[in-house]
């Protein structure tokens, strides 16, 4: 909710900050000997985009913000957490130790992941198009695209894993309406997106994850 003359002025170098932070990890994680460490370091790489993009976060109403924020963290958790526990969701999947601490078998973050992919999401769709009807429908597409390649890369960097090592249509069609659901409520609630440093953050992190995906096949 911080938004100051200094962090404006500091945009390109912290978006440089950014950058070379996610390569680093690219690095980290193509390193044999390093991999371990930087599995592990992924839960912060995370966190800190997280900081990044509420840092940048512009509102006239920062207690709605902060209410519609906590409700979509945790109504991604409980939605998480109902799936994990029952595989009617998302399919049969079990999460693994990268994503930190976890409640009902379902990593807290997980709940801060849906939060940062709906606003970035809903970010980017606001600059390709200025019609909501338009911006409901790239802003869950966004998100599931990034889904497609994360799902590749998930169970090797044990964020989590599916059984029988298949990942269910079901899976892919939740993500786009939980999506969604998610972005209607941005736009219901007026939420500002308009954030300078949200489109940044979500390519650091698809490329990142994107390249890993590249270079593990290879």
């Amino acid at each position: 909710m911080i938004n100051t003359e200094f962090l404006q002025n500091k945009f390109l170098q912290v978006s440089l900050f950014f950058v070379v932070f996610y390569a680093v990890g690219i690095i980290g994680l193509i390193v044999p000997y390093s991999f371990p460490l930087f599995v592990r370091l992924t839960l912060l790489a995370l966190i800190l985009s997280i900081i990044g993009l509420f840092v940048y976060h512009r509102s006239i109403k920062p207690k709605q913000d902060i209410l519609i924020f906590a409700f979509i963290f945790f109504l991604g958790f409980i939605i998480e957490a109902i799936g994990v526990n029952t595989g009617r969701i998302f399919g049969n999947y079990q999460y693994g130790d990268a994503l930190g601490l976890k409640l009902f078998n379902t990593p807290l973050f997980i709940g801060l992941n849906w939060l940062f992919l709906t606003y970035t999401g809903v970010s980017i769709s606001e600059k390709l198009s200025g019609k909501i009807s338009v911006q409901l429908l790239i802003a869950p597409t966004i998100m599931l695209v990034y889904d497609l390649v994360l799902e590749q890369l998930a169970s090797k960097m044990d964020m989590w894993s599916w059984s029988n090592a298949s990942i269910p249509m079901e899976n892919y069609i939740a993500w786009w309406l939980i999506g969604f659901v998610f972005g209607c409520i941005f736009k219901l609630f007026k939420i500002d997106t308009r954030n300078p440093i949200a489109l940044v953050l979500f390519l650091c992190q698809f490329l990142f994850f994107t390249v890993l995906f590249i270079l593990y096949k290879l």
